[in-house]
């Protein structure tokens, strides 16, 4: 995604500044009535008739690059450096602001036209499931309104797909104002915002006006960041405290503390018999997810081509958050949600069914020895038969990671097929004797482990020891759509791949 946000309706500058940063009539009165075009904060995007946001990060201070802002046309700098703010030498007007990343945001919001109030908007946040969560309600309103989404796995207006990079969870400020704008002048009158605490910590969301905040669940997470458990648990609770209702994991140890932070309505889900939307009677089944949903005096049987308990919490939150978003008497009762479950396509590369039988084919995006583990754990009670997993490790990236990785898949698969993942230019062979190394030494069988450096040739091995019974796990890659081989930058599709070998 672009660093930068356009408008095709250009306001004045004085007027933008004032209205967004409540700059003073003595400041504005000296900008220059020029039209602004753009919101930039990457030196290198910068157009002409564009304000630059320089803010100062961990690494960069983007003040070392005004001459070429400049230069490339910007009408104006903000920034959180106060001496500059009557520099004369600057070819254009220095507006001192105590908060850059704030700035931003509100500047981004403001010359957009608030395009969140345009919106009934959802927030989805919690450590895990939050893209999940964000792709099943954007499918479930879909069947009735238009929607936007903006999510780590993906950015789409209706069922189509933009283009864009999707590196953050959230993106910066400037993106997230754009793409608002971007679902309002596209039709939308919802839209879903997979919300990290990065974003809510670093105002990449400060603007966005929400109606619904839906919170999945929460452990330690991305504390390297937040600096303790409880500063990553207030970013979470800012989504929160922002929105007039709110969807909370009653299952989960902090529910309590979300709880009494939202300041209206609460609708809690879960599977104990406190939760007001409750699901009963589940079943994993080959084709998917079965399970009874109760809410108030509803009752309704969902069916969802997806696996693991943990999906069955994921569904209860997007049924309640799109129960909130629907107009009431729209015939979006939970029957009729419900009814747009069995179709769901899956989350592009996060525990995506790609076959249901004789033998499952999953593909999901465990790259780490963590998560490839709690994949494995997840998968096991549904696998009457083998767990056949393939997976790699990327090149030119901690060494360590795949010791962890390697173990992992022994301990919790039956056949191995270790293959390249972004190997770069480290050389393949080295990266798949470090993985089979580590499986051995934590019990594989030699003649379990299998080593094929070509990613495609692996799935086809893999796809074709598969029987009935069987769970094919193709992980790493996921929803990336390129594979870096050597110092070439291959298109990818992990599903089309084993949709191929399959036919």
């Amino acid at each position: 995604m672009a660093s930068r946000s356009r408008h095709s309706s250009p306001q004045l500058l004085p007027q933008l500044l004032a209205s967004a940063l409540g700059a003073g009539v003595d400041q504005v009165a000296r900008l220059p009535a020029v039209p602004v075009t753009g919101i930039a904060q990457d030196h290198r995007r910068v157009k002409p008739g564009d304000v630059f946001v320089a803010r100062i990060g961990a690494r960069f201070d983007a003040h070392d690059y005004l001459d070429e802002v400049i230069g490339a046309g910007a009408v104006a700098v903000v920034g959180s450096k106060r001496e500059l703010a009557g520099d004369t030498t600057l070819a254009v007007p220095y507006l001192f602001v105590p908060d850059d990343r704030l700035a931003l945001a509100r500047l981004s919001a403001s010359f957009h036209g608030h395009p969140s109030q345009q919106l009934r908007v959802a927030g989805v946040t919690g450590t895990d499931g939050k893209t999940t969560v964000s792709y099943l309600l954007h499918h479930l309103l879909g069947g009735f309104v238009s929607s936007g989404l903006l999510s780590t796995a993906g950015v789409r207006i209706g069922e189509r797909t933009l283009p864009g990079e999707g590196r953050f969870t959230t993106p910066e400020a400037s993106e997230v104002q754009a793409l608002l704008r971007d679902f309002v002048d596209g039709g939308c009158t919802h839209a879903v915002v997979e919300t990290s605490s990065h974003a809510l910590a670093m105002h990449r969301v400060t603007g966005t006006e929400y109606d619904v905040a839906v919170w999945t669940n929460l452990t330690p997470e991305h504390l390297d960041f937040h600096g303790s458990f409880e500063e990553y648990r207030e970013a979470k609770l800012g989504l929160i405290r922002a929105a007039p209702a709110a969807v909370l994991n009653a299952d989960d140890p902090e529910y309590e503390t979300f709880r009494r932070a939202a300041p209206g309505r609460v609708v809690s889900y879960g599977l104990g018999q406190e939760a007001q939307v409750r699901a009963v009677g589940m079943e994993e089944q080959q084709a998917g997810l079965r399970f009874e949903v109760l809410w108030e005096d509803e009752r309704v049987t969902v069916e969802a081509p997806l696996v693991g308990e943990f999906n069955v919490y994921n569904v209860l939150a997007a049924l309640a958050s799109a129960r909130l978003l629907l107009p009431e008497g729209s015939g979006t009762g939970l029957a009729q949600l419900a009814g747009r479950l069995r179709d769901f396509p899956g989350v592009p590369g996060r525990m995506q069914l790609v076959q249901a039988s004789p033998f499952k084919v999953i593909v999901d995006f465990a790259h780490t020895g963590p998560a490839l583990e709690k994949v494995l754990q997840v998968l096991r009670p549904g696998t009457p038969g083998r767990i056949i997993l393939v997976v790699g490790a990327a090149g030119e990236r901690d060494p360590g990671k795949r010791g962890p990785l390697g173990r992992a898949a022994a301990r919790g698969a039956d056949l191995l097929y270790f293959t390249e993942e972004d190997h770069r230019s480290e050389p393949i062979e080295e990266i798949l004797r470090q993985l089979q190394q580590a499986a051995l030494e934590a019990g594989a069988a030699p003649e379990a482990v299998h080593l094929v450096a070509d990613r495609s040739d692996a799935i086809a091995a893999a796809l074709a020891q598969a029987r009935a019974g069987d769970t094919v796990l193709l992980a790493g890659k996921g929803h990336e759509a390129t594979l870096e081989r050597g110092d070439r930058s291959l298109p990818w599709n992990e599903v089309e791949e084993a949709r191929k070998h399959l036919t």
